[in-house]
């Protein structure tokens, strides 16, 4: 019902900048909490960064604190991950992911999931 395609990703170095984003289909966008999980191999997949609906609030894993930034243009049904000082732990395949609500911005209550964009830091 509603798709999800990220773009952005790609291969950079350590310290290096990456702006990763989601477009979403669809006009209740704005009604959804969206998120950023990212998943490397041997990995589970984990929660980067959520966003609310109107995206007044947002929060991070402590991991990119500081670094990454997640926004949203409803206007233009996309969110946003802003990556900075980018290091080689960072490397993965990144997620977009839409919930009906902020606090459902978790691997199991997710009700749509993007492809991925894979992102890989070099040293």
């Amino acid at each position: 019902q509603v798709q999800l395609v990220e773009s952005g990703g790609g291969l950079v170095q350590t310290g290096d900048s990456l702006r990763l984003s989601c477009a979403a289909s669809g006009r209740t966008f704005d009604r959804y909490a969206m998120g950023w999980f990212r998943q490397a191999p041997g990995k589970e997949r984990e929660l980067v960064a959520r966003i609310s609906g109107t995206g007044q609030v947002t929060d991070y894993t402590d991991s990119v604190k500081g670094r990454f930034t997640i926004s949203r243009d409803n206007a233009k049904n996309t969110v946003y991950l802003q990556m900075n000082s980018l290091k080689p732990v960072d490397t993965a395949v990144y997620y977009c992911a839409a919930a009906a609500s902020y606090l459902l911005i978790q691997t199991d209550k997710i009700l749509y999931w993007g492809q991925g964009t894979q992102v890989t830091v070099s040293s």
